[in-house]
């Protein structure tokens, strides 16, 4: 912006701080959503260096989903840092309804094709589309860069393959591949980046 001389100067953008919730107790294979599974032992120690990231990112809020795999590691990151939490269900995993739970390999060769040739518009049985998805982690995420306030995000798999590109300025695309469980990635929170509409497909 201008100062009283006339100099532009340029403000640093904010800093999000995008991580996936540790490993969890889940038997290989298992197709799990909003099922609310179990950490690891040895997440404590996972938050315990996500404090220091947040530390140095001069992190203010603390955004989670409200699954126990993201809360727990939020309410202790929250401890460490002094900084408040924010459980947000728009942060929430994809409900996978009456797939919850069941191994993938049981599941419907056919609805599972059907699903892959429709992202977007293909829900499971009593579950979520993949529009929904992407029309709540799209507003949430309009929400936190019109805030500009440097954050950190607790979530899962599929919101966060959304929000990378979000971050960078990209549109988003549902069959992006999802970082890895407890992984922590930092963009700047820049208000100029490009955020497509919710109903934007890919």
């Amino acid at each position: 912006m201008p100062t009283e001389s006339g100099i532009a100067t340029v403000t640093a953008a904010a800093s999000v701080l995008l991580v996936r919730h540790p490993p969890v107790q889940v038997a290989a294979g298992l197709c799990y959503g909003r099922l609310d599974v179990g950490l690891l032992p040895g997440w404590e120690a996972r938050a315990n260096g996500l404090a220091v990231l947040a530390r140095g990112a001069a992190i203010r809020m603390i955004h989670s989903a409200p699954a126990t795999r993201c809360r727990l590691v939020a309410e202790r990151l929250a401890r460490a840092t002094g900084q408040t939490l924010r459980i947000d269900p728009r942060l929430a995993e994809l409900d996978f309804g009456a797939w919850e739970g069941t191994p993938w390999a049981a599941l419907d060769r056919a609805a599972l094709d059907e699903w892959a040739a429709d992202p977007e518009g293909f829900a499971p049985p009593g579950g979520e589309s993949g529009g929904a998805l992407r029309r709540r982690v799209t507003a949430f995420w309009t929400d936190l860069r019109d805030a500009g306030q440097a954050a950190c995000v607790l979530t899962h798999g599929g919101p966060l393959r959304l929000l990378y590109a979000l971050a960078a300025g990209r549109t988003p695309h549902l069959l992006a591949p999802a970082p890895p469980q407890g992984s922590a990635r930092l963009f700047s929170l820049d208000p100029r980046a490009f955020t497509p509409s919710a109903g934007t497909r890919p």
